[in-house]
């Protein structure tokens, strides 16, 4: 077992005056030779998108795009015909395949936006383009791990073209929360969006991240009231 933790500061930063970015990998002008992906899993941005502003259209290819909308509102278009406001509670996943244009905007011309972007490499390059959205309520993450995305077919949980899942939970204060792996030798990636947790004796704090190897099962523990975003991935070369 390996467990390998990244704190908030070390991660990489933006400042485009409209965006403010926080990488946990190597992303666009942040490189760092020591935070390249973590197997399939390749980005995770933390994003505060100000008023009336945004990412325009741009494309993308054979990737799989999950967005987790934390604050705000959220305009996504995109070119196989989907448009329309997403807030919390909701999670969007687009399979880029052999090609996909979007935007991702915020539509308030006073409210920040915050979201996560997170990127997995598919299984398979040249899959036909696609989009899902999921919703999901503040009482079903309640001391749970919800599965949001999934490379299983699931009841309200977007189908990722991978072995991968990500879960979300909020724990009350006291709660251990015990997760089974989907997949038997995956990596699991723990992003603590806010409070304080404890995997395997290390803590986490607000946006610390925690990435596990060689293990089948574990628990979280919450040291006080926490939201956790947890992520399956295989953890194949991407060099």
């Amino acid at each position: 077992m390996q467990v390998k933790i990244h704190k908030s500061f070390e991660r990489g930063t933006v400042e485009h005056g409209w965006l403010h970015s926080r990488f946990s990998f190597s992303f666009a002008d942040y490189y760092n030779p020591e935070r390249l992906g973590f197997g399939a899993l390749l980005a995770l941005n933390d994003d505060i998108i100000g008023p009336a502003s945004g990412f325009g259209m741009h494309s993308h290819s054979d990737m799989e795009i999950v967005t987790i909308v934390l604050e705000g509102e959220l305009m996504h278009e995109d070119s196989v015909g989907n448009k329309g406001v997403l807030k919390f509670g909701q999670v969007q996943k687009m399979t880029a395949g052999s090609g996909i244009m979007h935007s991702e905007t915020n539509p308030s011309k006073s409210e920040k936006l915050r979201l996560l972007q997170v990127w997995v490499l598919p299984k398979k390059q040249g899959l036909k383009p696609s989009y899902e959205l999921v919703e999901f309520s503040k009482e079903s993450l309640k001391n749970r791990l919800l599965a949001v995305a999934s490379g299983k077919k699931l009841k309200n949980s977007a189908l990722l073209y991978q072995d991968s899942a990500f879960f979300l939970g909020v724990l009350e204060k006291g709660k251990e929360l015990f997760h089974k792996l989907e997949w038997k030798n995956n990596g699991v990636f723990v992003f603590l969006i806010e409070g304080s947790v404890e995997v395997f004796g290390k803590k986490l704090s607000e946006r610390d991240s925690a990435e596990i190897t060689g293990i089948q099962d574990f628990e979280i523990n919450a040291l006080e009231k926490s939201f956790v975003l947890l992520i399956e991935v295989p953890m194949i070369k991407t060099d």
